[in-house]
């Protein structure tokens, strides 16, 4: 049986470069770093001071004012990026009238939730009792609140949960939103993720997982994926949400078609609880049912927006999964690494980076990785877009995110034919 089509109609995006996903490219394509030292919290004795943070964050219109002071910065994150998304699909709130919004869902997830909640209330317990705790502890701190909370505001009545797997959430909700409308399930859906950890302990726990890059003299240059002189990764945050619609319910209401989702997959390295399998067999295997869902040839993919997070293991293990599943096929393949310049924005990864590349499949530039400047011998022969935005018309592009746990998932894109 033919799969429905699905197509991206819409985009939002809460990011260190702001809240316009043109303006957020243009940054990108620009070679531009996000990353700075934190100033808000009192961290001045970690050994990392410095992330793609968010500054002087305003909901806008976007979000009851007295709501949003309440809420976790996830949650504002959340209903201002799937806010913007439908307005960039042409659906303002005041038109959601016209939807049949039993057929419209919400599945944007976190991987760590009200972290700043969650830090405020365990301070809260310690100095002042429990009595002091707000009742909204438990709600703002679950992951699955920003996507019921922005249902509730638009109301879409259709599937809504969140998944939280790691910095591989974004995707897996991409996924499985996309899963929904195959099935006949719903029309349309809001789907990616949202992640608030630029706090005391979320920067801590990180730390003692020493994990993080410790370039605090060079903080714009500590994000290096694939250099050799890379010490760790570099926390970022935001919120990215895209828009799918099958291809039936975009025609049907006028929607700008931006782009088409082609198909997705998801699997388990079932190895470690954090270091991703050297080989990168569960990589490849994901890849593999990625290209097997879409029903497209492996040398249809021109374009891999990579994981690559500047960690010593997993930036290689990447690249072999890539080499052994496409062969001398990969010298025609551009890749490039977001997080070079916002961080590792964690749950919402996947879902800044699905913009990224849906954007370059819009533009036709790709925007560099920087920060390279002494490569590891494995990219030979490889075109990673070193330190300079490339131009390249995108076939189809590959998009990976991979968690702690061992979970992988890749979502292809392509540009839309009628």
């Amino acid at each position: 049986m033919k799969k429905k089509r699905i197509v991206v109609t819409g985009m939002g995006i809460v990011s260190c470069f702001g809240n316009d996903v043109d303006a957020f490219y243009q940054q990108l394509l620009a070679g531009k770093s996000g990353v700075s030292l934190m100033n808000e919290f009192p961290g001045q004795d970690f050994p990392t001071r410095f992330a793609g943070w968010i500054r002087d964050f305003d909901t806008g219109i976007y979000l009851d004012k007295k709501q949003a002071r309440r809420v976790d910065p996830f949650i504002r994150y959340t209903a201002v990026a799937g806010k913007k998304a439908l307005e960039h699909g042409n659906l303002p709130l005041d038109a959601l009238d016209k939807l049949d919004k039993s057929r419209c869902g919400v599945l944007i997830g976190s991987g760590m939730g009200g972290m700043n909640v969650f830090y405020e209330g365990c301070e809260t317990l310690v100095t002042k009792g429990f009595k002091r705790l707000t009742p909204f502890f438990v709600p703002f701190i679950i992951t699955n609140m920003g996507g019921a909370l922005l249902a509730i505001d638009i109301g879409f009545m259709g599937p809504n949960y969140s998944i939280s797997t790691a910095c591989a959430t974004s995707n897996y909700c991409i996924y499985a939103a996309a899963q929904h409308i195959r099935n006949g399930e719903a029309d349309l859906m809001l789907c990616g993720g949202a992640e608030s950890p630029i706090n005391p302990i979320g920067v801590a726990g990180f730390v003692a997982c020493r994990a993080l890059s410790e370039r605090n003299d060079e903080p714009q240059r500590a994000s290096r994926p694939w250099d050799k002189n890379r010490d760790g990764f570099v926390m970022g945050e935001g919120a990215g949400v895209l828009m799918l619609e099958s291809l039936e319910h975009a025609l049907a209401r006028g929607a700008p078609i931006i782009a088409e989702y082609l198909g997705g997959g998801v699997s388990c390295d079932a190895h470690h609880m954090t270091d991703p399998r050297a080989d990168g067999l569960g990589v490849r295997t994901c890849i593999e049912s990625a290209v097997k869902d879409a029903g497209i040839a492996k040398e249809e993919i021109n374009y891999v927006n990579a994981h690559a997070t500047s960690t010593i293991v997993g930036d290689l293990c990447e690249i072999r999964a890539l080499k052994q599943y496409f062969g001398d096929h990969l010298s025609q393949v551009k890749i490039n690494a977001t997080k070079s310049m916002i961080g590792h924005c964690l749950g919402a990864a996947g879902g800044i980076e699905a913009i990224a590349t849906i954007k370059a499949i819009e533009t036709g530039e790709l925007h560099p990785t920087i920060n390279l400047e002494d490569p590891e011998e494995e990219l030979a022969g490889l075109n990673v877009v070193p330190n300079q935005a490339q131009r390249h018309k995108v076939n189809v592009a590959l998009s990976n995110s991979f968690g702690f746990g061992g979970h992988n998932s890749s979502l292809l894109f392509g540009p839309y034919t009628p």
